[in-house]
């Protein structure tokens, strides 16, 4: 089931508007367009939904850069908490995916 399913589109707060572009440089924008990346892969993170149910996807961008983005669904829209580069083994993973999906 895609987690982002219904979504209203994006939330971004004062606290993570410049943090992307800051830490990663990523882009708002890039965050966004993973999510309409084919293929999106979601998935749970158990490991950090202790307070609030959170999320992790792998997508790819317009310019074809692959990003890992945490996020969490608040309110009927996406939250990104988190945006960076995928790691060797993450882009492995992402490309086997499109692989298999005939992509």
């Amino acid at each position: 089931m895609n987690k982002t399913a219904g979504a209203e589109g994006f939330d971004w707060d004062d606290g993570n508007l410049s943090k992307n572009w800051e830490k990663h440089r990523v882009t708002n924008a890039e965050c966004e367009e993973v999510f309409f990346s084919i293929p999106l892969i979601v998935r749970d993170d158990e490991k950090h939904s202790a307070a609030e149910k959170r999320f992790y996807a792998f997508g790819c961008t317009v310019s074809g850069r692959r990003l890992f983005v945490s996020f969490t669904m608040r309110g009927g829209k996406i939250r990104v908490i988190s945006a960076r580069d995928m790691d060797m083994r993450e882009r492995m993973g992402y490309e086997k995916a499109k692989k298999d999906s005939g992509l």
